[in-house]
């Protein structure tokens, strides 16, 4: 009599956590380069302007935007990296060479260079995408919930495994970040929002971005042209 092989009781269950995180993950948008326009109102500290954000990324290395307002004259442009930030004001012929830090005055500590990277493609931020977190999921939408250094964090993504909103918040820092991604539109073979809504508090400086793409183009060569004139001065850092 032949005997079957007896099945091995130790044998692992399958971790749903880590199933759902790698489902996650597979949905966000992969790309090489990223460029699109956007027509945005930028309100800070209750001044509100309407601009257009012309924004290029290249993945990991760099974000280019360039800020224009009426009849397309640029007034500002910026050049991130995951270590540096430059920026240049047309309108006050000023200059801004900064470390990354000098942002995380402006929109918190919880805040690096894959953060803005993520959240103007509509991706998941990478830190929040952990097995410590808690995930449940209720009539399609999977709720993350968890703490990464003195952040708590939440996020919610629809049935396509889609970033909805984002939520960071550092009570002991008084830093709050919520970003709102809605109307998800085709761009080539890729799904991204349209809409994306920003809102930064950091102690008494309040940013709102309300940011609406009308062109979106992925993995075309570009080109992140920055320089600073000789005629600008450092502008003074508060």
């Amino acid at each position: 009599m032949i005997k079957r092989p007896v099945g091995d009781s130790t044998t692992k269950a399958v971790d749903t956590k880590l199933v759902k995180i790698n489902a996650i993950k597979a949905a966000q948008t992969n790309f090489d380069t990223f460029s699109g326009k956007a027509r945005t109102k930028l309100n800070i500290n209750g001044e509100s302007n309407d601009v257009t954000l012309n924004i290029r990324i290249k993945r990991d290395q760099k974000i280019w935007v360039s800020i224009t307002a009426i009849a397309g004259i640029e007034v500002a442009r910026a050049l991130i990296t995951p270590d540096s930030v430059l920026l240049i004001n047309r309108l006050q012929s000023e200059y801004v060479k900064q470390p990354f830090s000098y942002l995380n005055r402006l929109a918190g500590n919880q805040v690096n260079y894959k953060t803005i990277e993520s959240l103007l493609i509509g991706n998941a931020i990478p830190e929040l995408l952990n097995e410590n977190a808690d995930f449940i999921t209720t009539n399609g939408i999977t709720t993350i919930n968890g703490n990464l250094q003195d952040v708590v964090y939440k996020l919610l993504l629809g049935a396509d495994m889609k970033v909805n909103q984002t939520d960071l918040d550092n009570q002991n820092a008084s830093q709050s970040l919520k970003v709102i991604d809605s109307v998800y539109v085709q761009a080539g073979t890729r799904i991204v929002p349209s809409q994306i809504d920003i809102s930064s508090i950091v102690k008494d400086k309040k940013i709102l971005v309300n940011l609406h793409y009308v062109k979106v183009d992925f993995d075309q060569a570009l080109d992140f042209p920055f320089s600073i004139p000789s005629r600008y001065n450092p502008a003074k850092i508060n």
